[in-house]
C-alpha cells in the first residue's frame, strides 16, 4: 500500500536513486540449488527434470514437493486504484507491486512474482489471473478500484482452488478488527455493544465492517457515510454489499449520525472529521482516522477535543498505527503451509484475534529494547503490536493454519507446536534490521556533529536524517564551500536554520574555545604544543570530537575520507573509555539473505586476550538487543568444542568461561567452527548440549585479522550491505566512518548513535 504522494525534490530524487541503483527495481530471481557441473545441469534440466514432471503429472499435489509453488504468491494489479495515485495504469503500478513483494519476502520469507495485467475489463482480468493457477500457491490482489474489485475477487475465489486475497480490503479489515477488539477491551465494551459510524464506504471500509460483523458487531449498530453523505435506505445506486448496511434514517450528513457513536472508522479523506463534532460521540470514543498520508482528523486535535478517546491512524509517527504488514505476510504464510484452498472468514478472524492477543501480552524483550525504554504496555497508546515484534509470524501464521485445518480448507495437516517452533527460529527480517533502531531514534532530536561536513555523502545522509526527524545536525564545514555545493545537490535543508555550521574560517570564538579545551588534554597525549592549533583547525575529526567532549553536541560521526585507524587515534586521544571497559572494540553487521549477522572485533584489537574476548562479547550482545535481536553468540576458532589445544583454541575456551559467569542467561557457546555456528543440525551432531538454537547472529573472532577478513569477504561475495563499524567501550557515543561508507551507511550510524542516547 502506498502511503501518500506528497514529497519534496530531495525525497523524489532519493526514491528514484533507490529504485535505480545498484540495479533497476527491487527484486531478482536466484536459484536455490547448486549448478556447478554437468551433473547438476542434468538434474536441474534435461534429462533429470523429467522425473519430477512425471511425478506431478501422476499426482498434482507433488508440485508442492518438487517446485516452489507452495511458497510462491502472485501480487497482481491492473493499476486502477493505486493508493494515493489513482488510476495510473498497470505498468506504472509495478514499483508498488515490487514493494509489496519485498515485504512478503522480508517478513515471512514468501517468494513473489509481481504481475501487472494491462486491462480495465474485469472479465479479461479474471480470465488472465485464473489461467495462472498452476504457477502459484496464492493470489494477492492489489490496488484494483471498486466496485470491480468485489466482483473480481468473488469470481476468482469461485474459479481458483488456491487462496485469493484482496489485501486492500481484507488486510486492512484484519488489522482494524484487531485494534477495535483491543480498544473495546480497554473501554470495557464488547463488539455487540459498539455503535459504529464510518467515513468512507469503499472496498476497505466495507471489508472492515463485514469482518467486524462476522466477529459480533450488530448490523443495526452500523452507519456508513461517504462523500455523498449517509448510506440510507432510500439512496439509489448502492452496491449489494453497501445496501446491506443502509439505515432507515432521515440523517444525511456525518455530524447527524455521530451522536451516541462510540467508534468512528475513517477510510476516506483528510480533515473530514471536525474537532467540534467529537463532543457528539459517546464517552470514551474510539477514533480510527486511517486516511493516508493525512488522516480524517489529526490525533493532536482529536486528543484536545476528546481527552478520553483512543486514537489510531495509518501513520508511523503516531501511536497505534494500523499497518497491513501486521497481517498479509503471515496470513499467507499460514495458508501456504497447510496447502489452503482459500482464505476464509474463519482464517481472517483468527488472524485478527491473534494480532489482538499479542498486544495484550507483555512486550517482547527485544521489542522493548528496540524502542529505547519507551513503555509498550497494553493501553490506549498500544492497542496493536509493532511490526518489529518477532512473535508475529509464530502467533498469526499458526492461528491461521489452525483455522484453515479446523474449517476444512487445508489440504495438509501439520503439528502446530512443531510449526510454531520452526517459525520462531526463522530469521527472515534481516532487511528490517535497522527499523527498530530508527524507531528508537525518531523524534529524539539529539545533537549530532559530522566531522566531514563538506562530503556529499554526509550531506545527503543529513537530509535523510532531517526527513526522518532523527537528529539536530551540526557540521564542521566551510560555509563558502557549502553555498557552492548545496544547490547542485538538490538538497532541501537550509544552513543555520536546519543545520548548525561550525566554520573554522569564520567561527573564531567557538574554535578558540575548542583549542583551549584541546590544549588541556593534548599536551599529555603526545601532541606538540605548536601543533595544537593546527589540529583543531585543520583536522575536522579533532574539531568534531572536541565538540562532543565539551558538551556542545550529544554524539559525533567522524572520518570517512581518510584511513580509518588514523581517525580512530584522533578519537581515542580525546574521548575517554567507559570506566567499565578495558579497551575499545568495533562491531560490524551484515544484512544477509539468511538473516542479520554481526562480527566482532572487526577493527580495533589485533590479538585480544581471553578477558578482552569476553568483554567484546558482552558489549556486542548488549548492542544486538538495541536492534531488537535476541543474541545468539558463537565464539569461533579453528577448533571445534575442545578438539584442539592450541593457544588460540584455549583462549576462546577461557573467554567462554568468563562470559558464562558474567552473563549466565546469554545464549553463547564455543569454541566452534563457523559452519557449526551457523548450522543447528551440524552443531547438534557435534555436541548434545548446545547453548543456543538456530544460527548464531553474533560471531566473536579470535583475532582482528579473522574478523576483518570474514567481514570484508562476506560483504564483497554476497553484495550485502554492512552496518557499522560501531565503536563499543567509549564513554560517549562516537563512530568513525570508513572510506567506503555510503550515504545510507552514514544515515544508519546516525540512527544508531541517536538510539544509543535514547536507550542509555
Amino acid at each position: 500500500m502506498l502511503m501518500g504522494v506528497a514529497m519534496d525534490d530531495n525525497l523524489r530524487r532519493a526514491a528514484l536513486d533507490y529504485h535505480l541503483y545498484p540495479q533497476p527495481g527491487k527484486l531478482r530471481i536466484e536459484p536455490t540449488k547448486r549448478m556447478v557441473n554437468q551433473r547438476d545441469l542434468a538434474l536441474a534440466y534435461s534429462p533429470g527434470v523429467a522425473a519430477p514432471c512425471m511425478e506431478i503429472a501422476a499426482d498434482p499435489a507433488k508440485a508442492l514437493d518438487y517446485t516452489t509453488r507452495g511458497n510462491l504468491v502472485a501480487v497482481i494489479s491492473n493499476g486502477t486504484a493505486v493508493l494515493g495515485l489513482g488510476a495510473i495504469g498497470a505498468l506504472a503500478s509495478k514499483p508498488v507491486m515490487e514493494g509489496k513483494a519485498v515485504l512478503f519476502k522480508k517478513f515471512a520469507d514468501i517468494d513473489v512474482f509481481d504481475i501487472e495485467v494491462d486491462t480495465t475489463d474485469p472479465d479479461k482480468f479474471v480470465e488472465a489471473v485464473a489461467l495462472l493457477e498452476p504457477t502459484f500457491g496464492g493470489i494477492n490482489l492489489e490496488d484494483i478500484k471498486a466496485p470491480e474489485c468485489f466482483a473480481i475477487e468473488a469470481r476468482l475465489k469461485e474459479r481458483m482452488n488456491i487462496p485469493v486475497f484482496h489485501d486492500d480490503q481484507h488486510g486492512t479489515a484484519i488489522v482494524v478488527a484487531a485494534a477495535v477488539r483491543n480498544a473495546l477491551v480497554l473501554q470495557g465494551k464488547t463488539l455487540a455493544e459498539a455503535r459504529l459510524v464510518t467515513s468512507g464506504a469503499g472496498a476497505a471500509a466495507l471489508a472492515c465492517v463485514d469482518l467486524l460483523v462476522s466477529m459480533g458487531l450488530r448490523i443495526e449498530n452500523v452507519t456508513l457515510t461517504d462523500k455523498d453523505g449517509v448510506i440510507h435506505s432510500g439512496r439509489e445506486g448502492m452496491l449489494p454489499n453497501m445496501a446491506r448496511y443502509a439505515r432507515d434514517t432521515n440523517a444525511r450528513s456525518l455530524p447527524e449520525v455521530l451522536p451516541g457513536a462510540n467508534l468512528f472508522l475513517g477510510l476516506s479523506a483528510p480533515g473530514v472529521l471536525k474537532p467540534e463534532w467529537l463532543e457528539l460521540m459517546a464517552p470514551n470514543p474510539l477514533i480510527f482516522a486511517l486516511a493516508n498520508p493525512e488522516p480524517e482528523i489529526r490525533p493532536e486535535l482529536a486528543r484536545e477535543a476528546r481527552p478520553d478517546a483512543i486514537i489510531a491512524t495509518g501513520r508511523s509517527d503516531y501511536p497505534n498505527q494500523v499497518n497491513n504488514v501486521l497481517c498479509f505476510p503471515y496470513i499467507f504464510r499460514g495458508a501456504l503451509d497447510v496447502g489452503a484452498t482459500a482464505i476464509n472468514e474463519e482464517m481472517k478472524a483468527a488472524a485478527a484475534e491473534a494480532i489482538a492477543a499479542l498486544a495484550r501480552l507483555p512486550a517482547h524483550d527485544s521489542v522493548a529494547q528496540a524502542y529505547g525504554g519507551r513503555k509498550l504496555v497494553f493501553g490506549p497508546e498500544y492497542i496493536i503490536p509493532t511490526p518489529f515484534d518477532p512473535r508475529l509470524i509464530g502467533e498469526i501464521a499458526v492461528a491461521v493454519a489452525r483455522a484453515a485445518m479446523d474449517s476444512g480448507v487445508a489440504t495438509k495437516t501439520i503439528d502446530l507446536d512443531d510449526y510454531k517452533r520452526a517459525l520462531s527460529h526463522q530469521n527472515t527480517r534481516s532487511g528490517q534490521l535497522m527499523l527498530p533502531v530508527f524507531e528508537a531514534a525518531r523524534g529524539s532530536k539529539r545533537r549530532i556533529v559530522y566531522g566531514e561536513g563538506e562530503d556529499e555523502r554526509v550531506l545527503r545522509a543529513i537530509q535523510d536524517a532531517l526527513d526522518e526527524e532523527l537528529v539536530r545536525p551540526t557540521i564542521v564545514a566551510r560555509r563558502r564551500i557549502l553555498k557552492e555545493k548545496l544547490p547542485s545537490l538538490g538538497l532541501g535543508f537550509e544552513l543555520d536554520r536546519d543545520v548548525e555550521v561550525i566554520d573554522p574560517e569564520t567561527d573564531h570564538e567557538v574554535m578558540a574555545d575548542l583549542v583551549e579545551a584541546y590544549r588541556a588534554i593534548a599536551s599529555r597525549k603526545g601532541v606538540p604544543t605548536d601543533e595544537i592549533l593546527r589540529h583543531v583547525y585543520r583536522r575536522p575529526t579533532i574539531t568534531a570530537t572536541m565538540m562532543l567532549r565539551t558538551g556542545r553536541v550529544d554524539a559525533a560521526l567522524v572520518g570517512g575520507r581518510s584511513e580509518y585507524w588514523g581517525q580512530v587515534e584522533h578519537v581515542l586521544r580525546v574521548i575517554e573509555r567507559d570506566p567499565a571497559s578495558s579497551r575499545v572494540y568495533a562491531l560490524s553487521g551484515l544484512i544477509l539473505d539468511a538473516g542479520a549477522l554481526f562480527i566482532t572485533d572487526t577493527h580495533m584489537v589485533p590479538d585480544p586476550t581471553p578477558e578482552q574476548i569476553a568483554e567484546m562479547t558482552q558489549l556486542g550482545a548488549t548492542q544486538l538487543k538495541h536492534f531488537g535481536l535476541r543474541p545468539r553468540v558463537a565464539l569461533l576458532s579453528h577448533s571445534n568444542f575442545g578438539a584442539s589445544h592450541s593457544p588460540s583454541a584455549r583462549k576462546m575456551r577461557a573467554a567462554l568461561d568468563i562470559v558464562r559467569k558474567a552473563m549466565p542467561d546469554l545464549q553463547v557457546d564455543g569454541e566452534m567452527h563457523a559452519d557449526a555456528a551457523l548450522s543447528q543440525p551440524l552443531r547438534d551432531r557435534l555436541v548434545p548440549d548446545s547453548r543456543f538454537e538456530g544460527p548464531a547472529n553474533l560471531l566473536v573472532m579470535p583475532t582482528l585479522d579473522a574478523a576483518n577478513i570474514t567481514l570484508t569477504a562476506l560483504s564483497a561475495s554476497s553484495s550485502s550491505p554492512t552496518v557499522g563499524p560501531m565503536l563499543m567501550g567509549l564513554a560517549q557515543p562516537i563512530h568513525v566512518l570508513t572510506p567506503g561508507v555510503t550515504a545510507r551507511g552514514i544515515l544508519n550510524l546516525t540512527a544508531i548513535a541517536a538510539a544509543q542516547l535514547e536507550q542509555g
